[in-house]
C-alpha cells in the first residue's frame, strides 16, 4: 500500500520552503501527498519555535494530528523545524505521541525517518542546523502556481538579545548565486512569475560568500529570469541597506516598490537594549532616502512592545515615531520571554497586560494611517496580480505589487474577463483600511 503524507507547515515563509522541499522528496520516493489530514497514514508537522504563541500552537498541532491514529488512518507522526531542534529531548521525553523528530539541518533526510518511525524506531535526526541549499532537491509549490518563495540565506549573525533564531537556524549562510538562478529558472519554468526573495536578514546577502553586498547583483539577474514579472523583497535588515540597493529598486521596473524592512523599536534605549544596530536617526535618514528615490513605495516594518524596559516615555515616543513616520503595512509584537536569550536576563521585565495594550493601541493608529495611505492610490492605474475570482460578489480578488502574499491586503477588480495568475491593471477607485478596489482597465 502506498503511504499518503501530509505535510502540516506553521511559522514563516522559510519553514514554506523546508516543507515544499520535504514534499518534494516524499513525492519522489512514490509516496502520496494529500491534502486531507484524515486520509494521512504520515503527518509531517514542521514547527515554528520562535515566540512563545508559536511553539503553543506548534504542540496543540502536534497534540490534534496525534487524535487521528485513534479516530483516522495515522500510522506515524514525525515532527520536524525549529520547535525540534531546540527541544528535542523535551519533545521526546514529554511527547510519546511523537514517533520521530527531525531538526531543520537534515530535513532533506526525511524518507529514511519515516521508514524508521515506520519500524517503530523512533528517530531521532537532529544535528548540526546547518542546511546545504546548494543541493538540488525536488520541491513541491504549496503556493498558488504564479508565486514561490525562494531562500537565498539561512541563519543569522546578528546576535539581537529577544532572538533566538540564530539557536535553532545556526550562523548566517549565503547560497550561491548560481544555485538560486538554477532554483529560479526551474519556478519559472513552471509558470512561476513572482518571486519572493527571503532570508533572516536578506540585506547581508553575499558578504560571507563574497565578501561584499551582493543583493543588487542578485535581485537584477532574478529578474532577467525568463518568465519572472515580480521580484520582491522579504525581511531586509536596516543595518546593511546600501544606497546600490535603493538604486536597484528605484531602477528595475521587474523588482517591486515594496521593502520589508523589521525595525522593531523606535527609542535608542530599547534598540541598544535590542542589540540592533543603528539608531532612531539613522532608521529616519534612511526611510527618507528611500521614499525620495522609489516614489509610492511601500514600507512595512514589525515592531515589538512591551520588552524589557520599556517604559511608558517609551511608548508614547514610539507612537509619536508610527504617526509620523507613516508606514504603509505595519506588524506589532509584543516581547516574548525567550530561554537562553539576553534579554530573558534583563530586569524591569514588562507585564502581558501592558504588552497587549500596547500592541492594540498601536495597530489602532496603524488602521488610521493605512487608511490614509491606501487613499492616496485612488486614481491610480496599477499592477494587480489575480488570485481568485468571487463569482458571489462578480469581482476579481488580486495583490498589487505593494501587497505581500498572505499577509498585506487585496485588490477589488471589476469590468473585464480576467486569468487567474494574469497580471492586469486596475484603474483604483475606492479604498479602505487595508484594501482596494477599482476597474479594469481595457
Amino acid at each position: 500500500m502506498t503511504e499518503k503524507v501530509k505535510v502540516v507547515t506553521l511559522g514563516c515563509e522559510k519553514n514554506l520552503v523546508d516543507s515544499e522541499i520535504m514534499s518534494g522528496l516524499v513525492h519522489e520516493r512514490g509516496y502520496q501527498l494529500v491534502a486531507e489530514k484524515e486520509e494521512a497514514t504520515i503527518i509531517i508537522v514542521n514547527t515554528c519555535g520562535f515566540i512563545d504563541a508559536a511553539k503553543e500552537e506548534s504542540v496543540n498541532t502536534i497534540l490534534d494530528m496525534a487524535e487521528l491514529k485513534e479516530t483516522a488512518n495515522l500510522k506515524a507522526l514525525i515532527v520536524s523545524g525549529c520547535l525540534t531542534q531546540r527541544y528535542k529531548k523535551e519533545l521526546m521525553n514529554e511527547m510519546p505521541e511523537i514517533d520521530g523528530i527531525v531538526g531543520t539541518g537534515d530535513f532533506d533526510k526525511i524518507n529514511d525517518i519515516i521508514d524508521e518511525a515506520l519500524a517503530g524506531k523512533k528517530p531521532i535526526f537532529v544535528g548540526n542546523p546547518v542546511f546545504n541549499y546548494e543541493k538540488k532537491l525536488p520541491r513541491r509549490l504549496s503556493t498558488p502556481r504564479y508565486t514561490a518563495y525562494v531562500k537565498i540565506a539561512e541563519g543569522c549573525d546578528n546576535a539581537c538579545t529577544f532572538c533566538s533564531i540564530p539557536i535553532m537556524r545556526g550562523k548566517f549562510r549565503s547560497r550561491s548565486i548560481e544555485s538560486i538562478l538554477d532554483e529560479v529558472a526551474q519556478l519559472a519554468a513552471q509558470g512561476v512569475k513572482e518571486i519572493s526573495l527571503i532570508a533572516q536578514d536578506s540585506t547581508n546577502y553575499g558578504t560571507d560568500l563574497y565578501d561584499s553586498f551582493k543583493l543588487p547583483e542578485l535581485m537584477n539577474r532574478v529578474s532577467e529570469v525568463p518568465g519572472i514579472e515580480w521580484v520582491r523583497l522579504h525581511y531586509a535588515y536596516p543595518g546593511f541597506f546600501t544606497d546600490e540597493l535603493i538604486e536597484t529598486i528605484a531602477g528595475n521596473p521587474k523588482i517591486c516598490k515594496y521593502i520589508d524592512m523589521p525595525l522593531q523599536h523606535s527609542e535608542d534605549g530599547i534598540l541598544k537594549r535590542m542589540r540592533r544596530p543603528g539608531r532612531q536617526r539613522d532608521a529616519r535618514e534612511l526611510i527618507r532616502k528611500i521614499r525620495d528615490r522609489i516614489p509610492g513605495v511601500s514600507l512595512r516594518t514589525s515592531i515589538i512592545v512591551g520588552f524589557p524596559g520599556e517604559t511608558d516615555e517609551d511608548f508614547e515616543k514610539l507612537k509619536a515615531f508610527v504617526r509620523e513616520v507613516k508606514f504603509d503595512r505595519l506588524g506589532v509584537f509584543t516581547y516574548s520571554k525567550e530561554e537562553d536569550t539576553p534579554a530573558s536576563r534583563l530586569p524591569d521585565q514588562v507585564a502581558d497586560d501592558v504588552k497587549e495594550y500596547r500592541a492594540n493601541v498601536l495597530m489602532e493608529i496603524q488602521r488610521e494611517i493605512s487608511n490614509e495611505r491606501n487613499s492616496n492610490r485612488i486614481g491610480q492605474v496599477i499592477d494587480v496580480l489575480i488570485e481568485k475570482y468571487d463569482g458571489r460578489n462578480d469581482v476579481y480578488v488580486g495583490r498589487s505589487q505593494f501587497d505581500a502574499p498572505e499577509i498585506d491586503g487585496e485588490v477589488f477588480a471589476r469590468g473585464a474577463d480576467l486569468q487567474i495568475g494574469e497580471i492586469a491593471k486596475v484603474r483604483i477607485t475606492h479604498s479602505f483600511e487595508f484594501d482596494l478596489s477599482g476597474e479594469v482597465v481595457a
